[in-house]
C-alpha cells in the first residue's frame, strides 16, 4: 500500500518558496506580534560584548525555549523534603536537526535539588563482587581511554496523547546528545568481577540518593561514565560533573551525579525500581527497559499553522531503544496509506534519526502520522495495535500509568484543518479512572 516519493525536480518546480518557510514552524518563521498586530522591536544587544565573546550568544531573534510543566513542589504535598523548581520540556516543535541542545534539553523536577559539586574533590566507586574495589578522581578519570556517541534519552513519561495540545505536551520529556565519557566496561576490567554477578546498581549523590539496578551485560555492552554533553562538561542539570548513561534504557537509568557503582548478584528494590520491575507478567519484563520503535512528526504539528495550500515538507524524529532506525513511513491519509521518507542522514544506534516527507497540501483536511521500524524489523505500533496487545479499550489505555504499561510509543496522529490550523489527531477519549490490573 506504499506510494512512491513525489518527482523531486517536479516537487521544487513547484514550491514557490514556501517549501523553505514550512520546514520550520510558524514561530520560528515570523517574530512574536504585539496586540495591535506589530512586530516587537528586540532589545539590540552588543555583539560585541565581552561576555558574548566569552561564551556566545544566539541572535535576539531566536527565543525558544523549554516549556515549563506541571507545578513546583512549593505546591504539592511535602512527598519529598526540599521544594525545588519543576520539570521543564524539550521544544520539540521548533526542533531542527537530531541533536538537541543542552539549553533545551528536558529536565526533571530533582526533588531532592541539584547538588553544587566540586569536581576537584568528586569521586567515583566501584565495589561490590570484584576483586579490586577501586576509587577514581575526575582527572583520574579522564585519563582513561574514552568515547563519544550520540543517543537519545526518554523519560517514561513520554506517551501520546489525545489531550495533547503540542508535540511538547506529547513527546517533550525526551532529546538527544552526545555523550562523551568512560566506557563502563573499561573501570569493569580495571576492577575484575567475579563470578556470580549479574546486576550493577548506580548511586547518585543527590539527597535522595537515586539509584538503579541495570543488567550487567548492558554494563558491558555499550554504558558509559559521561563527564560531557554535546561539547562542553555535563551541566548541573543533567549530573555535573559525572552521569551514567544507558543507552536506549529508560531515562531514569541514566543516573545522575554518579558517585557509587555496586556489583551485585540480583537487582536492589530501591525507592526508583517501577512496579514493571517487580510484575510477574512476562509482557513486562523484555519491556522494562528497552525502547521500542518510535517516531513523532514534529512539524506540521499541535499549534503550526500552514499559510496557503502547496507545498510543504513534513518532518520528525524517529528512535529505537534496540538500535537503529532502518526506515520511517508518514501517511497523510490518518493511516490508510504510508509513503517511505527521506532520512536526513545516517541512523545511529539508540539516536534521534530525522525524517522528512515532501507533501502537497490541496487545502482539505488531512490527518499525518508517522511510524517507525527499526534494524531488528520491529514496528511501532498504532493505538489500536497497542491497547489490544494488552486487552485494553481506549479509555483503560488512557487511564493506566506508563510504568504499569510499558512504553507508550503507539502513533501520534496530528490532523490539518482546512484552514491549515494544526490540532491533535487522536481521537477524543474520556478516561474512565479504573484499576485495570485487578
Amino acid at each position: 500500500m506504499s506510494k512512491k516519493l513525489p518527482n523531486r525536480r517536479r516537487f521544487l518546480k513547484e514550491s514557490t518558496g514556501l517549501a523553505g518557510l514550512a520546514m520550520a514552524p510558524a514561530s520560528m518563521m515570523v517574530a512574536p506580534r504585539l496586540a495591535s498586530g506589530a512586530a516587537p522591536a528586540p532589545a539590540a544587544d552588543d555583539a560585541n560584548a565581552t561576555a558574548s565573546v566569552l561564551y556566545g550568544e544566539r541572535s535576539r531573534f531566536v527565543t525558544t525555549t523549554r516549556i515549563i510543566e506541571g507545578r513546583s513542589h512549593r505546591d504539592t504535598p511535602a512527598v519529598r523534603p526540599t521544594p525545588h523548581r519543576p520539570s521543564a520540556r524539550t521544544p520539540l516543535g521548533e526542533s531542527v536537526g537530531n541533536i538537541t541542545p543542552t539549553s533545551l534539553h528536558f529536565t526533571t523536577q530533582h526533588h531532592y535539588g541539584i547538588p553544587d559539586i566540586n569536581p576537584a574533590e568528586h569521586k567515583l566507586m566501584l565495589h561490590g563482587l570484584v576483586d579490586r574495589p577501586l576509587v577514581w578522581t575526575m582527572d583520574e578519570l579522564k585519563r582513561l581511554p574514552f568515547v563519544s556517541r550520540i543517543h537519545f534519552l526518554e523519560c517514561i513519561g513520554n506517551r501520546p496523547s489525545p489531550r495533547a495540545t503540542t508535540v511538547a505536551d506529547s513527546h517533550g520529556r525526551m532529546a538527544c546528545s552526545e555523550w562523551t565519557g568512560v566506557p563502563l566496561s573499561v573501570l569493569l576490567r580495571e576492577t575484575s568481577i567475579k563470578s556470580g554477578a549479574k546486576w550493577i546498581i548506580a548511586e547518585g549523590s543527590d539527597g535522595g540518593k537515586h539509584m538503579k539496578s541495570v543488567p550487567l551485560p548492558k554494563a558491558w555492552d555499550d554504558v558509559m561514565v559521561a563527564y560531557g554533553q554535546n561539547g562542553e562538561p555535563v551541566r548541573p542539570d543533567h549530573g555535573f560533573p559525572l552521569r551514567l548513561v544507558v543507552p536506549g534504557f529508560e531515562g531514569i537509568y541514566n543516573v545522575k551525579w554518579l558517585r557509587r557503582i555496586k556489583v551485585v548478584d540480583q537487582p536492589y528494590l530501591s525507592f526508583q525500581e517501577h512496579s514493571r520491575f517487580l510484575s510477574p507478567d512476562p509482557k513486562t519484563q523484555p519491556d522494562s527497559y528497552e525502547y521500542g520503535p518510535s517516531s513523532v512528526i514534529t512539524y506540521p504539528s499541535g499549534t503550526h499553522r500552514l499559510p496557503t495550500h502547496g507545498s510543504y515538507v513534513i518532518t520528525g524524529l524517529a528512535w529505537s531503544g534496540g538500535g537503529a532506525v532502518r526506515k520511517v513511513e508518514v501517511s497523510t491519509d490518518g493511516g490508510q496509506t504510508y509513503m517511505e521518507a527521506e532520512l536526513a542522514g545516517p541512523p545511529l544506534p539508540k539516536a534521534h534519526t530525522r525524517f522528512y516527507l515532501p507533501w502537497k497540501w490541496n487545502g482539505q483536511e488531512a490527518t499525518i502520522q508517522s511510524r517507525c521500524t527499526d534494524e531488528n524489523g520491529l514496528v511501532q505500533p498504532s493505538e489500536t495495535e497497542y491497547a489490544n496487545y494488552w486487552g485494553f479499550n481506549r479509555q483503560e489505555l488512557y487511564a493506566t500509568i506508563q510504568s504499569q504499561l510499558g512504553h507508550c510509543n503507539w502513533m501520534q496522529a496530528w490532523k490539518v484543518n482546512s484552514d491549515g490550523s494544526v490540532i491533535n489527531g487522536l481521537e477524543p477519549v474520556e478516561v474512565v479512572v479504573a484499576d485495570v490490573h485487578g
